[in-house]
């Protein structure tokens, strides 16, 4: 079957790359099935106070664990759902955080069978008026360049953690090719309708869909945490990440988690609370040196 789409796509788009553009595009921003809701997580998700949000006409989920202000705001990846961020919100909520999440469209227990990260934004943006400022944003795969790109936009946090993050649109688009064997026609046209459709009007896109670029505009301490076995995000995203984000970045690195285990990792999940909850340090004088980001093997 994947051969015979891959064959179909590469055709359509040099012959009629008009039809191509939303068959390719539709396929791009549909998840690769919908996550259940694992035994394991049921119990946390079980405590947490459900609510309802209209985005695209699509009923969106989200959750809400304790009454705090200045929540910490959880952010699933692509093909995931909040559920699956449970051990990181159990440990915030003993340490009396107050914590927030979402499944966006077509993930979880959300309405839809498709999700573009102007939804994450969306969705995001609608949290942060509602709740105000986060104290924290938590977020796994795509949805640490979904945090970063709205955190760009007038969102507020005081700090960042991202878990096997994706720095790059660019890149997905690069993967998604990857994986279905589609020339290069297909990815010109995949790009020209992003360009048209995902973000109407708003220019030079993928600048703005690139989290390494204007760090300035999310200054804040950062934590990012990736494993070397990860299969879907590469490493290196994470590693530019850091770099472009310098002093006040912190790349963890670990190994044979992949890119999903590593969310129910006790020392994972122990050091990004740790971050989260570790008080903030006040501005060095003018003209100290900063310290060097740690990275941990």
């Amino acid at each position: 079957m994947a051969a015979l789409l891959s064959t179909t796509l590469n055709i359509t788009a040099r012959l009629a790359p008009g039809l191509a553009g939303p068959q390719v595009f539709a396929l791009f921003v549909r998840p690769l099935g919908r996550a259940r809701l694992r035994p394991g997580e049921a119990e946390v998700m079980g405590r947490a106070e459900i609510g309802r949000m209209v985005v695209r006409g699509i009923p969106v989920a989200t959750y809400r664990w304790g009454d705090g202000e200045r929540p910490v705001l959880v952010v699933h990846g692509w093909s995931s759902r909040a559920s699956r961020l449970a051990g990181f919100v159990e440990a915030l909520v003993a340490q009396g955080r107050t914590v927030i999440s979402f499944d966006t469209p077509g993930h979880g227990e959300s309405g839809g069978r498709a999700a573009t990260v102007r939804d994450y934004r969306e969705i995001i943006r609608r949290l942060h008026a509602e709740h105000g400022d986060f104290s924290a944003v938590l977020a796994h795969s795509i949805g640490v360049l979904a945090s970063f790109f709205t955190l760009r936009d007038g969102v507020r946090a005081d700090r960042v953690v991202g878990i096997g993050g994706v720095a790059d649109f660019g890149y997905l688009l690069e993967q998604f090719r990857a994986r279905l064997q589609l020339g290069e026609a297909v990815e010109r046209v995949l790009r020209g309708h992003v360009e048209r459709q995902l973000l109407p009007g708003e220019p030079d896109i993928w600048r703005r869909l690139d989290a390494r670029r204007h760090p300035e505009d999310v200054p804040v301490p950062i934590l990012l945490v990736h494993d070397t076995d990860d299969d879907v995000s590469a490493p290196a995203q994470s590693r530019s990440l850091a770099a472009a984000h310098g002093d006040r970045a912190r790349l963890i690195e670990t190994s044979g988690l992949g890119h999903r285990r590593i969310l129910a990792d006790p020392e994972v999940i122990a050091a990004s609370v740790r971050f989260i909850t570790a008080p903030i340090a006040p501005p060095a004088p003018a003209g100290a040196p900063a310290e060097a980001p740690a990275v941990a093997r």
